[in-house]
């Protein structure tokens, strides 16, 4: 290729507003976690659900079908200990997401980085190259790595938290900066300095890939409200959800000219009676692995201000949901809290199952169809 036709080459060839995560869908939807062992659900609860390959392709596929908006991986590098050593088994989520673009067709594949643990300069690549496998469906949950075990893997020492988002904004600047500046640049900042960088391709997608942040506390809720497309919040009342929605959007438009969306995510247990629902949701937790509960909301209370103050009050979530909500009942009751969700602010949902293929597949026969009714979805 010419040389100067590298530098416009591959970029803003899907426009950032049509991709799915992006629609106008009132209650958007996405499938989570279930590229780690237990998903969502801390339990030995009895479910069909395991992290092979052939089992993470039906899933997305499914959900793909369904016609949910995106799918997000948990990016993990080791296990919880306790009774399962819950997410213990993980799939890597760039080399995930590289792989469910090709066999998907219409949903949005995110990747989940910790940013510590990937350079600027391999992740803009890896990103842009899975940007282009799936024609332009794919976007980055950017995270700043929290859990100070899976740091010192790296032999990273963990960064006071507010420090933790100054690295995370210069990590991204340094990304987008490969995903959009044309020929050789340098770039110098307080945690990077690179000589004649460069990058061919760009992303598919203009101006950059889509963007996913789940900061609450201050210093994240600037950093979303500055960088991301969507924020992903894990609040524990409606209110606190319009609040947290209210604000954050007032801050992008207000401090930077932007849009963002505010979504959550939650644990669904559905059955045809709400007998057979709260006995389903009630097993999970009778079962819990609360040995490595403990562990998760004692690194979560050492190390993040986005969950402190939720963890001795909230402890089953932990067990049921990851600390998100937990969305239980008929297929009626389900949607009626979609609907309160949406009220709340939200602009979408990305789901856990305790058996993902399984519930997912029940989900479609009894709940788009109510959703689409309600006027959730269309």
């Amino acid at each position: 290729m010419p040389a100067h036709e590298l530098d416009t080459f591959g970029v803003g060839d899907v426009d950032i507003e049509s991709t799915p995560i992006m629609n106008d869908q009132k209650m958007k939807l996405g499938l989570f976690a279930f590229n780690c062992s237990g998903g969502m659900v801390m339990s030995n609860a009895p479910t069909t659900f395991r992290v092979t390959w052939d089992q993470q392709v039906k899933i997305a596929q499914l959900a793909d079908r369904i016609g949910f908006e995106a799918i997000v991986p948990v990016a993990r590098w080791r296990g919880f200990g306790g009774d399962t050593n819950f997410n213990g088994v993980c799939f890597e989520t760039f080399t995930w997401a590289a792989g469910l673009a090709q066999a998907t067709e219409r949903i949005q594949v995110f990747t989940t980085t910790h940013v510590p643990t990937v350079h600027p300069i391999v992740a803009a690549k890896a990103a842009t190259t899975i940007d282009h496998i799936s024609g332009g469906r794919y976007g980055i949950n950017v995270v700043m790595g929290w859990f100070p075990p899976e740091m010192e893997m790296f032999g990273n020492k963990q960064k006071a938290h507010d420090d933790r988002y100054k690295f995370g904004a210069e990590w991204l600047d340094f990304v987008e900066e490969l995903w959009t500046k044309p020929g050789q640049f340098d770039f110098k900042g307080e945690f990077f300095d690179a000589k004649g960088v460069e990058a061919y391709p760009k992303p598919l997608t203009g101006p950059r890939p889509a963007l996913i942040n789940a900061g609450s506390s201050p210093a994240g809720l600037e950093f979303s409200a500055k960088y991301v497309d969507v924020n992903l919040t894990a609040l524990d009342s409606l209110e606190s959800m319009r609040e947290h929605s209210t604000k954050i959007k007032t801050r992008a438009r207000d401090g930077y000219g932007r849009k963002i969306q505010v979504m959550t995510y939650a644990l669904v247990v559905c059955r045809d009676t709400e007998e057979e629902a709260q006995a389903a949701h009630k097993q999970i937790i009778e079962e819990g692995d609360w040995a490595g509960a403990r562990n998760v909301m004692s690194a979560l209370g050492m190390e993040s201000e986005s969950f402190a103050a939720q963890i001795e009050k909230y402890q089953e979530r932990f067990i049921a949901g990851w600390g998100g909500i937990n969305i239980v009942g008929t297929p009626e009751q389900v949607v009626e809290q979609f609907r309160e969700l949406s009220e709340a602010g939200m602009d979408g949902t990305i789901l856990g199952f305790l058996d993902y293929e399984k519930e997912l597949e029940h989900f479609n026969e009894k709940v788009m169809p109510l959703l689409k009714e309600a006027g959730l979805r269309h």
